[in-house]
C-alpha cells in the first residue's frame, strides 16, 4: 500500500476459517477431499515448507508418467505478427496448451450471453492455456510471465487468445499491448468455474475448481519452466472481478496441501503417486481489479455498507428492510474477529469502518489531482458527467457533486459526506438484491445470476452457502436450505460429511493470508474503483489491511482508483510501470532462490 508515512505491521495475521455463524469446531484430516470423486490418498501432502527444503522443488523435477505427459514441445507454435504502438512485433503462439492430464470433460453446449454458445475444445477448453511469447522473449528464461486469468463474476473461463494476427495495440490501454511490448510472456489462462456444463451434464465448475485449475496452469509452468520462455519465478497474475478474486486466492494461497488432492484429480503437474507435492504453485505478483471475494461474508458487509447510511431506503432499493438489517447486523462481529489495523495502528472496526472507507475515497481523489496538472473534481454543486457501457452501447448520464468538496488549486479535498457519497455510488449503478451474492432459492428465486452455483456438488444446480439463505431457502426440492434438509446452517456445518464449508474455506485468500502452511505472493497490486457497487468497498480494504499485516508481503500497492466503476485495466501504464519496477528490483530469477 503506497501511504504517506509508514505504516506499522501487526506481528502476524492470523486468520481462522471464517463464514457467517460460528465455524464448526473441527478440523478435516484431508479438507480438500474432492466434493465428487475424489481420489482416496494413502498419505497426506508434505507442507510445501517440508518439500521446498528436502529439495523436492527442482526446476523442471518430472515426477511421474503423468507429468512426462505434460512436457512442452519447443517447436509447436505458430508465428504471427501483431502491431504494437504502430511497430510491427512477432510472436510465437503456442495455442491450448492443456495443462492438466486428466481434463474434465464439457459439453459442446455452454451457456451464454442470452442463449447458448458452442465450444470446439470439449476436451480440455476450460483446462489450457495460450502462450504468447514477443520475439524480444524467444530465448530469454528470465522475462516475467503476464498470467492473466478472464473470469468474470466467479464464471467458467473458456480458453480465448488475447493476442491474434494482424491485430493492433495500444501499450498505454491494453494490458496485453503493453506486456509484449515490456517483452513478457503473456499467458491466457482458462479455468472451470461456475456455468460450466459437463459432458454428462453435471456442473463441475463448484469451487474450489477454479483455485484448483489456476494452480494447475502454474505447476504446468513451473513443470516446464526449463524449456520454456520466460520465467516461472516471475509470474505475476491479473484479473478483474471473478478474477481479481482468483487472482487474490492464487497470491495467497500458494504450496498450501489442502488443494493437493483436487490436483490430483485432474492430473496436475507435481502431485506424485502417493498425492505428496513435488512442485510449488506459489506465485511472484498479483494485479487484482475489484475482487469478489470473501463471499461468505460478502452479504454482510454489503448490507452493512448500504444501510449504515440508510442508502437502500433513500435510493429506492431497500425490497426487505427487515432481511437487509438482519443481515448487516452480523457485521460488527465479523469485522472484529479479522483483528485488522489500519495505517495509523488503529483497529479497523464497525466503528472505525465508515471513517477509513472515507479517508481512501480522499486518498484517491487527491491522488489523482496530483497526478495530472490537467485533472479537476467538479465543484460542489457541478457535475460528474459519466459514460457507462462501450460502442453501439454507451450510456452519458450527469450527477450532481453534492457529497466531496474540493480545492482543485492545491490538489485537496476539504470534505466528503459519507451519506451522499454512497447514495452517489448507488445512485449511478442501481443496488444488488438481498441478499447480494446468494441470492437463489431465496423469495422463490431460482433465476438469479448471483454466485449461489458457484456451491455444492456436481450433481447439484446450487446450494446456498450463507446462513441467512440456507435458513430462508423457500423453493421446494432444491436440495439447499432448512425447508429441504430440516437443519439449520448451524447445524447442517456442524455436520462432519459437510462440504460446502470447505468450498467457501479454499476460494477465501483473507483465510490463507499470514498462514504458516501457505506462502504468499510478496507482491501485490489491487484496484477497486470508488464508483463500484458490485461489491463492498470493506472486502478490497480488508484484504490490503491484511496484507500488510503478512510478514511474507514485501509491498502491497493498494488503492481505491478514482471515479471507475467495477472494471479493470484502466490504468495500465501505472499498473505495468509498478509491475516492471518490481520485477527489477527482485533481480535474477535464475540467480537461486525462490521467494524475492
Amino acid at each position: 500500500m503506497q501511504r504517506f508515512s509508514a505504516s506499522p505491521r501487526r506481528t502476524a495475521f492470523a486468520p481462522t476459517r471464517r463464514q457467517e455463524g460460528p465455524a464448526p469446531a473441527r478440523k478435516r484430516l484431508l479438507r480438500g477431499l474432492a466434493i465428487v470423486g475424489s481420489l482416496a490418498l494413502t498419505s497426506l501432502a508434505i507442507p510445501a515448507s517440508l518439500a521446498a527444503a528436502s529439495g523436492a522443488y527442482e526446476r523442471g523435477h518430472v515426477a511421474d508418467p503423468q507429468d512426462a505427459a505434460l512436457a512442452f514441445d519447443q517447436s509447436a507454435y505458430t508465428t504471427i505478427t501483431v502491431t504494437v504502438d504502430d511497430q510491427p512485433v512477432k510472436v510465437r503462439w503456442y495455442k491450448e496448451l492443456c495443462y492438466v492430464a486428466n481434463p474434465v470433460a464439457a459439453a459442446a453446449q455452454q451457456p451464454g450471453m442470452g442463449g447458448t454458445t458452442t465450444i470446439s475444445n470439449t476436451r480440455c477448453g476450460y483446462e489450457s492455456m495460450n502462450v504468447f511469447v514477443p520475439e524480444s522473449a524467444f530465448s530469454d528464461q528470465r522475462a516475467p510471465i503476464y498470467f492473466a486469468v478472464n473470469n468474470s463474476g466467479w464464471m467458467a473461463s473458456y480458453v480465448k487468445a488475447s493476442v491474434t494476427a494482424g491485430a493492433s495495440y495500444n501499450s498505454s490501454t491494453s494490458n496485453a499491448g503493453a506486456a509484449l511490448k515490456a517483452g513478457y510472456v503473456f499467458v491466457d489462462v482458462a479455468n472451470r468455474s461456475r456455468g460450466l456444463v459437463g459432458a454428462d451434464g453435471s456442473s463441475p465448475g463448484k469451487a474450489p475448481a477454479a483455485a484448483v485449475d489456476a494452480k494447475a496452469a502454474v505447476r504446468y509452468l513451473r513443470l516446464n519452466d526449463a524449456e520454456m520462455p520466460g520465467s516461472a519465478e516471475r509470474i505475476v497474475v491479473n484479473g478483474t472481478s471473478g478474477g481479481g478474486a482468483l487472482s487474490s486466492v492464487l497470491g495467497a494461497s500458494g504450496n498450501d496441501s489442502e488443494y493437493d488432492s483436487y490436483l490430483a484429480d485432474i492430473g496436475a503437474a507435481g502431485i506424485d503417486a502417493e498425492g505428496h507435492s513435488t512442485l510449488r504453485d506459489d506465485v511472484f505478483a498479483v494485479n487484482a481489479y475489484c475482487p469478489i471475494t470473501d463471499l461468505g461474508n460478502a452479504d454482510v458487509a454489503y448490507e452493512w455498507l448500504y444501510n449504515i447510511l440508510d442508502t437502500r431506503d433513500t435510493t429506492g432499493s431497500n425490497a426487505h428492510p427487515a432481511d437487509a438489517a438482519a443481515i448487516a447486523a452480523k457485521f460488527s462481529a465479523y469485522e472484529k474477529s479479522l483483528g485488522l489495523r489500519n495505517p495509523d495502528g488503529s483497529r479497523l472496526t464497525a466503528d472505525t469502518m465508515l471513517d477509513t472507507i472515507k479517508k481512501e475515497v480522499v486518498r484517491s481523489a487527491e491522488t489523482y489531482l496530483k497526478a495530472d496538472p490537467s485533472h479537476t473534481i467538479p465543484a460542489l454543486g457541478e457535475n460528474f458527467v459519466i459514460t457507462s457501457g462501450g460502442p453501439g452501447g454507451s450510456t452519458t448520464k450527469s450527477y450532481v457533486n453534492d457529497w466531496m468538496d474540493v480545492d482543485n488549486a492545491t490538489n485537496k479535498v476539504r470534505s466528503v459526506d459519507m451519506t451522499k457519497y454512497l447514495k452517489f455510488v448507488a445512485t449511478q449503478a442501481t443496488l444488488k438484491s438481498t441478499p447480494a451474492f446468494d441470492a437463489v432459492g431465496v423469495y422463490g428465486n431460482t433465476t438469479s445470476g448471483t454466485e449461489t452455483n458457484l456451491f455444492g456438488p456436481y450433481s447439484q444446480k446450487y446450494l446456498n452457502y450463507t446462513e441467512f439463505s440456507w435458513d430462508h431457502n423457500n423453493v421446494p426440492s432444491d436440495g439447499s436450505g432448512l425447508d429441504d434438509t430440516g437443519l439449520t446452517w448451524k447445524q447442517y456445518t456442524a455436520k462432519k460429511s459437510t462440504t460446502v464449508d470447505d468450498q467457501i474455506h479454499l476460494i477465501n485468500p483473507m483465510d490463507f493470508i499470514g498462514s504458516k502452511d501457505a506462502d504468499a505472493a510478496p507482491h501485490w497490486y489491487v484496484r477497486n474503483g470508488t464508483r463500484d457497487r458490485d461489491t463492498s468497498f470493506i472486502i478490497g480494504i480488508n484484504l490490503d489491511r491484511a496484507l500488510e499485516a503478512d510478514p511474507q508481503v514485501a509491498d502491497v500497492n493498494f488503492q481505491l482508483a478514482w471515479n471507475q466503476p467495477h472494471a479493470g485495466n484502466y490504468d495500465v501504464p501505472e499498473a505495468m510501470a509498478w509491475i516492471d519496477k518490481t520485477v527489477k528490483k527482485a533481480g535474477d530469477p535464475l540467480s537461486g532462490g525462490h521467494r524475492k
